[in-house]
Parts: C-alpha cells; sequence; structure tokens
C-alpha cells in the first residue's frame, strides 16, 4: 500500500501500518513482446510530445495554481546515466533477471553507487525524501560516504531528511535516533554538515502522510522512484523486493526541490510535542522550510544539461491544503461507483468523490491523462491497482473506466502486478493487497459490460486485447528461498513513446507522493529493453490472460 514498514524477521511493510491502523479504527520462453519494439521517431518528428501535451493541458486546468510548487514542465534536461551505459539511468532492485538465487545484485550495486556519487557532487543541499523507516544498512552507508566525499572536496552541505510516518507502526521513526546515526557515521566531518531531520504525518484520520521518494542535489541532479532505503526488503534478504526508480539532471531537479519546500513549509509549522510533525537538527538549527528556495537557484535558472522534455508532477495527500483556489475545475460525475466501496467501513472517498482533493493531487488526474493519451498500446507495472478496502475505496473507477474505454478502441493493455501470494494476513500487510488476479479482471470486464451493455461482448473485447500476469523475475514461481517475487513498482508507459516513473500508485492512496513524465522514444525504448520486456518474459508463464495466447481465465 501505502507501502511496506514493520519490523519482523528483518522487514518491513508499510501495509501493515494501513491495515492495523484500519483495524484500530473499526474496532488490508515465449517473445519478449508481442507487439514490436518501439524504435527511435524520426528527427522531423523528434520534438513532438503529443503525450506531455495532453497532460499538461489537463493539469492547467485541474491545478493551475500549484504550477511551480507540486507540478512543473521544463525543457533541457538529460536522464543521468554513466558513460557508456545509455540507458544507466533506469535505477532497478536488484537487477538480476533470470536468477531467482539472486546472489548477484548490479542493479542494487548501480543503486547504491549512484546515490553516493550524486551525494558526494553537492556543494550546497542534499535533500532526502522518504518513508519511514528512515534509511539504514548500505542506503545509510552510500548516504555518509557521499556527504563524507563533500566535505572533503571542501564543501559544507546543509542536509534535509523527511520521512512520512504512518500512524501507530511508526512511533519509532525518532529523527532525533536518525540525525544521531548520520552524525556517528560522519565522524570528523559531522561538524561541516548541517543536518535537519522530520517525520510527519498530515492527516491520521485521512491516511495521509510523505509518500515520495526523492534525493535531490543542490537543486540539480535528482533520483527518485518506488525505491524505499530500507535493508531488510531490499539488501539483507534472499527474496528481494523488485523495484525501480529514474536518475536526471536539469532545470527538473529543481522542481522537485521546490515540491519538498512545499512538504517541508507544511512540516516546520506543524512540529512541536504530541504534533502532527517531530524535528530534530544539528548545531542548534531551526527547520528551514525554504532551503531550496534559499540556497538554489528555480527551474528557470538551472542551465540546460540535455533536450529532454520532462513534466514533475507531485500530490499533497491530505492536511497540507484543502484545494487550488485557483482552479476552474469542474470535473465530471463519476459513474456507477457503487463497486468501490467494500463493507460496511468506509472513509470518505477522495478518489472518486472530491474535487476538491483532485486539485491539490495534480499527479491522479496526470497519470489518467497519461493513459487517455495512449493509441495503442498501454503497459502498467504497479505492486497493485485495487486497493487496501476496506477502508479506503477499492479501485479508482475513472481508471478503470479508461481502460475499458481504450481495450474496447483497440488499445492492447498489459497489466503486471506483485504476486498476490505477498498478501499479508490482514489487509495490505505484505506487498499485495489482493487474493487473486481475478479481483482485477472481473472489474475491467464489469467496467466494459457498464460501456457496452453486453457482457459476453464485454469478455470478448478484454480477453482480445488485455495481458494480465503476477509478476515473475525468473523461471520458477518464486525466489531460491520460496518467497514469492514482490513487486513494488510504480510505472506506467504509453505507445512505447511516454511513460511515468515515481512513487504514486494507481489505487487509491492519499499520500504525499512525486514522479516525473518523460516523453522520448529512445528513452522509452531503453525502459522496454532493460525492464518491461524481460518482466513480461518471466511473468507471462502465470498470466490469467494474455490476448496473444487465447488465455482468459475468471
Amino acid at each position: 500500500m501505502l507501502d511496506h514498514q514493520s519490523r519482523r524477521s528483518g522487514r518491513r511493510f508499510a501495509g501493515s501500518a494501513l491495515a492495523l491502523v484500519a483495524a484500530v479504527c473499526a474496532l488490508p520462453a515465449a517473445p519478449a513482446f508481442a507487439d514490436p519494439a518501439p524504435v527511435p521517431a524520426p528527427a522531423a518528428q523528434a520534438d513532438a510530445t503529443p503525450h506531455l501535451d495532453a497532460v499538461e493541458q489537463t493539469l492547467r486546468q485541474v491545478s493551475p495554481g500549484l504550477e511551480g510548487t507540486v507540478w512543473q514542465r521544463t525543457e533541457g534536461n538529460r536522464l543521468d546515466a554513466p558513460a557508456g551505459d545509455p540507458g544507466g539511468w533506469l535505477l532497478q532492485t536488484p537487477g538480476c533477471w533470470g536468477d531467482p538465487s539472486c546472489t548477484d545484485r548490479p542493479g542494487t550495486r548501480r543503486l547504491l553507487d549512484k546515490m553516493r556519487e550524486n551525494i558526494s557532487r553537492a556543494t550546497r543541499t542534499v535533500d532526502i525524501s522518504t518513508l519511514a523507516p528512515f534509511p539504514d544498512g548500505a542506503f545509510q552507508d552510500a548516504i555518509a560516504a557521499g556527504l563524507k566525499a563533500s566535505v572533503a572536496a571542501g564543501n559544507t552541505p546543509h542536509v534535509r531528511v523527511l520521512a512520512g510516518a504512518a500512524p501507530v507502526i511508526n512511533i519509532t521513526a525518532l529523527p532525533s535516533k536518525y540525525r544521531d546515526d548520520l552524525v556517528a557515521r560522519l565522524g570528523d566531518a559531522a561538524g561541516r554538515v548541517t543536518i535537519e531531520v522530520a517525520a510527519m504525518t498530515t492527516a491520521k484520520t485521512a491516511f495521509s502522510w510523505n509518500h515520495s521518494k526523492l534525493l535531490v542535489v543542490d537543486g540539480q541532479s535528482v533520483i527518485t522512484g518506488g525505491i524505499n532505503n530500507w535493508k531488510g526488503d531490499y539488501l539483507d534478504t534472499a527474496h528481494p523486493v523488485t523495484d525501480v526508480d529514474l536518475a536526471l539532471n536539469g532545470p527538473a531537479a529543481a522542481s522537485a526541490g521546490a515540491y519538498l519546500d512545499t512538504l517541508w513549509d507544511w512540516t516546520c509549522r506543524n512540529t512541536g510535542v504530541l504534533s502532527a510533525a517531530w524535528f530534530a537538527a544539528t548545531k542548534g538549527t531551526g527547520c528551514t522550510p525554504d532551503l531550496e528556495k534559499r540556497s538554489n537557484p528555480s527551474a528557470d535558472k538551472v542551465p540546460a544539461t540535455g533536450g529532454l522534455p520532462v513534466l514533475a508532477v507531485g500530490g499533497l495527500g491530505v492536511g497540507i491544503q484543502g484545494k487550488d483556489a485557483a482552479s476552474g475545475y469542474r470535473p465530471d460525475a463519476v459513474p456507477g461507483v457503487d463497486g468501490v466501496k467494500c463493507g460496511p467501513i468506509g472513509l470518505h472517498d477522495n478518489t472518486n468523490a472530491d474535487r476538491d482533493y483532485e486539485t491539490v493531487n495534480p499527479e491522479e488526474p496526470a497519470l489518467r491523462a497519461l493513459i487517455a493519451s495512449a493509441g495503442s498500446r498501454i503497459d502498467i507495472s504497479q505492486q497493485d491497482v485495487t486497493g487496501t478496502c476496506p477502508p479506503l475505496p477499492r479501485y479508482d473507477a475513472r481508471l478503470f473506466d479508461l481502460l475499458a474505454a481504450k481495450m474496447a478502441d483497440g488499445v492492447k493493455v498489459r497489466i503486471v502486478v506483485s504476486d498476490p501470494e505477498n498478501r499479508g494476513l490482514v489487509g495490505s500487510g505484505g506487498y499485495s493487497q489482493i487474493k487473486s488476479l481475478n479481483e482485477i479482471s472481473d472489474t475491467l470486464a464489469a467496467r466494459l459490460t457498464a460501456r457496452l451493455g453486453d457482457p459476453a461482448k464485454a469478455k470478448a473485447t478484454m480477453c482480445g486485447n488485455l495481458q494480465l500476469a503476477p509478476f515473475r523475475a525468473a523461471d520458477t514461481s518464486a525466489w531460491a528461498d520460496g518467497h514469492p517475487y514482490a513487486l513494488h513498482h510504480k510505472l506506467v508507459s504509453v505507445d512505447g513513446s511516454a511513460f511515468f516513473i515515481g512513487s504514486k500508485n494507481l489505487y487509491p492512496a492519499w499520500l504525499q507522493d512525486f514522479g516525473y513524465m518523460v516523453e522520448n522514444r529512445t528513452a522509452a525504448a531503453q525502459l522496454n529493453d532493460r525492464l518491461l520486456a524481460p518482466q513480461w518474459q518471466y511473468s507471462q508463464a502465470a498470466a490469467t490472460v494474455d490476448y496473444t495466447r487465447g488465455i482468459c481465465q475468471g
């Protein structure tokens, strides 16, 4: 869910946080690709960005007042790949495709190296955003090593670390403890590093807290995606979580910095004993709500590093801002949402029935707009597309209606989600929230039936256009130690041309999240070759629906 955390046998599941709080409140070797691999666009079309244009148009309608703080389009960016490895901007854990023992994890090594490298180049600021628990193990080692290198180069970096704290589970996520651990690791370098640490929950009753995963350095480089910096789930385990980040530099990194200033502004105004945020710092430093604005250039002042257009888009969850007062957005009524509620317990449905919530969470209409812009295919790689219900709504009705409409128009849709065998004992206590993939296909069939008016025609349409499978990383049904494959991607790709990578889930989750939309056929081809194609190569054997092989269970 809302991710994964809990300390039992060295594992942490954020999903168990929601399940526990909800309980308290109640007293959750075929071809790699069926379609031809995308190819670079002709030179005459290289600058065309119809997908980003469509999303930007939607955001200007829904959230015009949040441009520059929660969402922003910039030009002149570059996906941050090492020399000789053009696709190395894609940072995957563990990166051991085809090897169920996964003793060698090149993707994880590249991620840790990139974290350390980026931080080592800091001359002014290092801004880290995460879901609690705070970074530990080799993740914390990479942060400390990077800061030591920065100090050794003569710099005095200012560091902020912001963690989202789920109620109940994260009462042990103490900023002072993390600060002290980082200071100890820095040793003699600590005296030249200013550190601020905070943990926050913006709305306990609406299950809202920071869920973004960001590493922003000097407002000029950024790493972001779904990866939590937890050794127990990603490093010190024989069954590591499969996840993905991207690295880029240029003006879009400053967009992420502006977003973090927005979160810190709320945090600094809500710190104190028994408050919604907890804070600790070194050198008697006060809480700095505008570190990025104060220390780094704004996006329009950051020098171009390439020619890539990027759309940064985040969300404020619940509790930071009630609505975008500048928005004149009037959404259409969401039809047929009776099926989104489960049981007698349920919260107000922000996802399907709250216009004001939508205006301060532009990532949700942005993701729907990206999917709506697809003309030939949609690839979705997610932990889940249905959520913890109750108390949250089961799914985003407009998302499922869009997918149904696209299939009705002949667009091919591929959905890979975490193996339901990862489901926890209660709700989303593991890396899955469903008992069966039929929960997804049945919902899609129902939405198609509502659209087409004929259950048989709806089933035929779905079976002819959908691929649906539980995630596999190798030609086995589980890791070598017997644990099911856990997927934590938050990835959407359309038409082999544009894609989103970030921390935002497609199922209802009212958190603070952030990610990037990129439109570039070369980058999309790299994403396909390195992630989407091998993922389907191994996952298709367990598919419950696959239009290429005539499989349609459920």
